[in-house]
């Protein structure tokens, strides 16, 4: 081989590709990683609050969108979130188990990309940084990648550059672009995991920006128990950004303010507490300001003894379900990730290798493969590398 010859060229190094690249240099392959950034893996280290929400112990295929919810299934069952946890602590990482089993470091995100360059090193892995892939060819069963002035030519090729959420990172739609050029269908990218915009009499909601409050928050069929932001924009919160992910345009979306209550409970309560007033009662789910705005809403003035059980009802039912009509979402900039993407049918489960075009991969978030916010879609970047790894 030539100094610029491989076995396989992984474009991009973020989770997937640094991951698949030590695995498989792991395995005797010759792995050549072009990075477009001035370092490798800077959605990693910004994860979690600069700790990294590494996996997601609970991660299966029910936690994924795609066109095909099936796709997932194999490279999740060969590799799961406990065999990335050994990898973990095999480097003396310590973590921590936060809620709905996300998994996240004690110290910082940089261990874990830490741990990825280390693991490549060990499997004797090329990382070149600041590389701008200017033309990709295919011909005769080999493929040239032309990045920064220089030819490096792979009887493999793995497209591992992400979507194009968190741009200012140097995100972009190139795993798109590539994909199209060799003749494989994208589903149409939109952003995921990302805070809702309202208009309209929603608005008022402004006046509330910064406060959060635990909720039900429902789109389409998905619901989601978790925290909500109102924000100078419209809606964010973990709640919010999973809930997105089943949203679309002209939908409602619809918050339980009151999880857990059922039946005629403010009637209930009405008996039991007679003098107590609306803006008290709701006081016990939420922050003060926001009680106070949405009993006013309802128009729940004064002592519950004054107002009708059939009033108490109606505030009962809207509390459960009350309704938000987004007019779009904060964008890309915003998104923690992208769904859709190179489109499932055109990859195999097992190996992720494209079927029209036998030598070239796609992985991680540039394939329509997208999972719930808490460390699901770093599962998806070990386990869709993973796969790949073990056929290049």
């Amino acid at each position: 081989m030539s100094a610029n010859s491989f076995d396989a060229i992984i474009l991009g190094g973020g989770a997937a590709g640094l991951f698949c690249a030590a695995q498989a240099g792991q395995r005797g392959r010759r792995v050549l990683v072009l990075e477009r950034a001035e370092a490798v893996g800077k959605k990693i280290l910004i994860s979690g609050g600069g700790r990294c929400n590494f996996t997601n112990i609970g991660a299966g295929p029910e936690n994924y969108l795609s066109a095909n919810p099936h796709f997932a299934k194999s490279a999740l069952r060969r590799y799961t979130p406990r065999d990335f946890l050994g990898l973990v602590e095999s480097h003396g990482i310590a973590w921590h188990e936060k809620t709905l089993g996300q998994l996240f470091c004690d110290g910082s995100s940089k261990q874990i990309v830490q741990m990825l360059l280390s693991e490549c090193a060990k499997g004797d892995v090329t990382i070149l940084t600041g590389q701008d892939v200017t033309e990709v060819v295919h011909d005769a069963g080999r493929f040239a990648v032309m990045a920064s002035g220089t030819a490096n030519t792979a009887d493999k090729l793995v497209i591992a550059t992400g979507g194009p959420s968190i741009p200012k990172m140097g995100a972009s739609d190139y795993a798109y672009r590539l994909a199209r050029q060799f003749g494989l269908k994208v589903v149409e990218p939109c952003p995921a995991l990302v805070p809702l915009t309202l208009g309209g009499e929603d608005v008022l909601f402004r006046e509330l920006s910064g406060v959060a409050s635990d909720v039900v928050a429902r789109a389409g069929t998905a619901s989601f128990a978790e925290a909500a932001l109102l924000t100078h924009r419209g809606l964010s919160g973990p709640a919010i950004l999973q809930a997105s992910s089943y949203w679309a345009h002209g939908e409602p979306v619809w918050l339980d303010f009151c999880p857990g209550e059922k039946g005629d409970w403010l009637v209930a309560r009405k008996i039991a507490t007679p003098n107590a007033t609306a803006t008290s009662i709701l006081r016990k789910y939420m922050p003060e300001r926001l009680a106070g705005v949405l009993a006013e809403r309802l128009g729940l003035s004064g002592p519950l003894q004054g107002i009708a059980d059939k009033a108490l009802r109606r505030a009962q039912e809207r509390l459960a379900r009350w309704e938000f009509r987004p007019n779009g979402t904060e964008g890309f900039a915003k998104a923690e990730v992208t769904a859709g993407g190179i489109s499932t049918a055109e990859l195999s489960g097992q190996t992720m290798e494209a079927t029209k075009v036998p030598g070239l991969y796609a992985i991680g978030e540039a394939v329509d493969v997208t999972g719930w916010l808490g460390g699901y879609n770093f599962q998806w970047a070990w386990a869709s590398g993973h796969a790949c790894a073990q056929a290049l």
